[in-house]
């Protein structure tokens, strides 16, 4: 129960970060970097008397009846919640604290703070399971009828809503758009990696039982054994190799030092890992 409860709190702080890049930095200064946020952006310069929450809140409606259409019921009851709840908050914050003018005249930095807070947001729900919806729909049915990758349909869905709002805003202000959608992919990406930070450490150590011992007992990790012959004086080994997260290492490597100090390590930092208890394979 606390776990749900966790996640879902979560998930509501990650749709908030959100929320704020799209109302405090996006909005005032037309940035469509993709999104529903970012065609409602455009949409909003076409139909100004809609708030921009009320906007998204119907898109979103309208493109998951299109994606119950042609998917079928593929989404998640939590990725219908943050999405509807981005909306929402969108809707809040116009109400709460609504904005006149930026909130300065340097469009640039405005930009990267608040994709870093936006991505960083959008890596919290997808770490927890869920998205905010918007051009994934999309996505999803390009890779159903198309087979495009749904991460390059999101990418190509997001790039022509910066390539519209240049028709809209101006070449200068649609090639910021175009930037935005680039720097958010890479901080989302590096965000992802900071949640999922894993590494593999293979060890080859005087002491393998030992260390052995307490990977399966004392950390509660796996590990694989193989043997190797060393090329220099044709002596058998033990390797042992592991995958565990960043404070389990620090617990193996403090282990280490105190029983074998010669023992040669070796560690790499993984960017996907798949299967047993880690990610599922479908």
């Amino acid at each position: 129960m606390m776990k749900k409860l966790l996640s879902f709190l979560l998930i509501n702080v990650g749709s908030l970060g959100v929320a704020v890049n799209v109302h405090f930095f996006l909005s005032p200064n037309d940035l469509a970097t993709g999104g529903v946020s970012g065609l409602s952006i455009v949409l909003s310069n076409v139909f100004p008397d809609l708030s921009l929450g009320l906007i998204m809140l119907m898109l979103n409606i309208v493109l998951f009846i299109i994606g119950f259409i042609f998917l079928g019921f593929q989404f998640g009851a939590k990725t219908i919640y943050a999405s509807f709840a981005l909306s929402f908050m969108v809707w809040g914050l116009e109400a709460l604290f609504p904005m006149n003018q930026p909130l300065s005249d340097d469009l640039l930095i405005q930009l990267i703070i608040g994709q870093i807070i936006a991505a960083s947001g959008m890596a919290i729900v997808f770490h927890q399971g869920a998205s905010t919806g918007g051009t994934d729909i999309f996505a999803m049915i390009l890779n159903k009828y198309f087979s495009i990758e749904v991460g390059k349909g999101v990418l190509f869905s997001d790039l022509a809503i910066a390539v519209s709002s240049i028709f809209v805003f101006g070449p200068a202000v649609g090639m910021y758009a175009f930037f935005g959608v680039i720097l958010n992919g890479l901080v989302i990406d590096y965000a992802l990696q900071q949640f999922n930070h894993n590494k593999e450490i293979v060890i080859i150590s005087r002491e393998s039982e030992q260390v052995r011992h307490f990977i399966v007992h004392n950390l509660g990790r796996g590990a694989t054994i193989h043997y190797a012959r060393g090329a220099f004086n044709r002596e058998d080994k033990e390797v042992i190799t592991t995958i565990m997260n960043r404070k389990d290492y620090t617990r193996l490597k403090k282990y280490m030092m105190a029983i074998d100090e010669k023992a040669f390590i070796t560690v790499h930092s993984m960017n996907e890992i798949m299967g047993q208890n880690f990610k599922r394979l479908a």
